[in-house]
């Protein structure tokens, strides 16, 4: 090995062992692949983290979050301070790609030289623990369906609406608590329900803190004699131009089609609004097998 080479190698291997040991932001990289959008992944590590901080007295903080593709958080637990920085990448429309990047803030060190050959407690650990996390996750997706219908308009329609605002996984709760409110009020002064087959508008959707300000609507005739009233008002929702997906499954998680719709236009270039309109074709009060309750959604176009 001439001089030139040998000086080469050196520099190679001194430059990773700095980059591997200074620069590199974790101790251990775990990847895999999950059948499911973005979104769909990041609301599941906030709800999952959430479980683990009840369940074994984990408390787990958000060091920064970027959209639905980027969360870095810390764990504490006792003497124990990790961090674990998620990345998400849409490989196609239905697959992603997720990887888990896992920091031991008092024992870095170590586990970079030991965890990438040995099975250490550190690495057994971490392995077992986003295995969980995949699996609840799999069994999350068992319980939806989604398909993309591509572009579609919506009709016009005159409503009848509350204004609500949540956290995009109480966004259900919400319009239960407020469906008696509505309802009755219709019922009361006799006004017939076209189909009873509500509509949700998203007014306002701020997809970094994931809060939702919508409109919980009731399609009722354009003729409508109305008494005015403190909570329920009306007007008409115009038709509107967007893309479409056909959402199977619990009213609930209704939302995993508008991360699906995300995804799927960031693929195919095309620019949507943050504004979804969800038509919901099913009562659920009638039960049945969650599998067919069937909910249309467009995201209309930017």
């Amino acid at each position: 090995m001439n001089n030139k080479l040998k000086w080469l190698v050196i520099i190679v291997l001194f430059s990773f062992t700095v980059w591997y040991f200074l620069i590199k932001q974790s101790d251990y990289t775990i990847i895999f692949k999950v059948n499911t959008a973005t979104g769909t992944i990041s609301q599941g590590i906030m709800e999952w983290t959430t479980a683990q901080s009840k369940i074994k007295n984990e408390n787990y903080t958000v060091l920064e979050k970027r959209n639905f593709d980027f969360i870095k958080q810390r764990m504490l637990k006792g003497n124990t301070e990790m961090e674990y920085t998620w990345e998400m990448k849409s490989l196609n429309d239905s697959i992603t790609n997720v990887t888990v990047g896992i920091k031991e803030i008092n024992h870095s060190f170590y586990n970079r030289l030991t965890a990438p050959f040995v099975s250490t407690k550190f690495r057994t650990e971490q392995i077992e623990k986003i295995k969980s996390f995949k699996m609840g996750l799999e069994d999350h997706i068992d319980d939806f369906k989604i398909r993309i219908d591509g572009e579609k308009s919506s009709k016009e329609m005159y409503v009848a609406y509350i204004s609500m605002k949540s956290i995009m996984q109480e966004k259900a709760q919400t319009m239960i608590n407020y469906d008696a409110t509505i309802v009755g009020y219709l019922d009361k002064n006799k006004i017939k329900i076209i189909g009873y087959r509500p509509y949700i508008e998203i007014t306002d959707w701020n997809q970094d803190k994931e809060i939702v300000s919508f409109n919980y609507c009731f399609p009722i005739p354009k003729n409508t004699k109305y008494i005015p009233d403190a909570d329920v008002k009306f007007k008409t929702i115009p038709a509107k131009k967007g893309l479409q997906a056909t959402y199977f499954g619990n009213f609930r998680t209704s939302d995993r089609a508008w991360f699906a719709l995300l995804d799927y236009a960031k693929k195919n270039d095309i620019k949507l609004g943050n504004k979804p309109l969800e038509h919901f074709l099913d009562n659920p009060f009638n039960g049945g097998n969650e599998l067919e309750w069937k909910t249309e959604i467009i995201i209309p176009f930017e």
